[in-house]
């Protein structure tokens, strides 16, 4: 019976490292599901392929997603499966629509005429520049949330 109980006191506190806080943002797993809700326009043809697909392919993600990559975003703070050259358009208050790259530390901001706009954030004093015809600048936030 003791041999048992210690197996079972093993086991547990095993069970513990995986769920000792250390959540990262998943992000593979989170690309896989918005590529498997959107790969078709019928959302059932993507529930049905989804279906089959989700108990192979998910759990692969998922499996990958806790153990290794978010092991690698907690130690580095870097996630590798990140949305770098994720590509949006974005229609401006000024009602021109802009092209949005997300970059490995920040954004690219281009406007239909060509011109581009970095926005950088440094990881050490977590703060946003702001780069324009060559010239670089901080950013204020709180200007910017008014």
């Amino acid at each position: 019976m003791k041999k048992k109980s210690l197996k079972v006191a093993a086991l547990l506190l095993c069970g513990t490292l995986l769920t000792s806080s250390c959540i990262g943002s998943f992000s593979l797993f989170n690309n896989y599901e918005k590529w498997q809700c959107s790969m078709t326009e019928n959302k059932f043809v993507n529930a049905i392929v989804g279906f089959f697909l989700q108990p192979i392919v998910g759990s692969v993600c998922l499996f990958v997603d806790a153990l290794v990559l978010n092991s690698i975003e907690f130690w580095t703070g870097d996630n590798p499966v990140a949305a770098t050259g994720k590509v949006q358009k974005v229609m401006g208050e000024d009602g021109v629509l802009y092209t949005i790259t997300t970059t490995k530390t920040g954004y690219e901001v281009k406007s239909p005429d060509g011109k581009i706009v970095l926005f950088n954030h440094d990881a050490e004093t977590d703060s946003w520049t702001m780069t324009r015809n060559g010239v670089t600048l901080p950013v204020d936030l709180a200007m910017v949330k008014k």
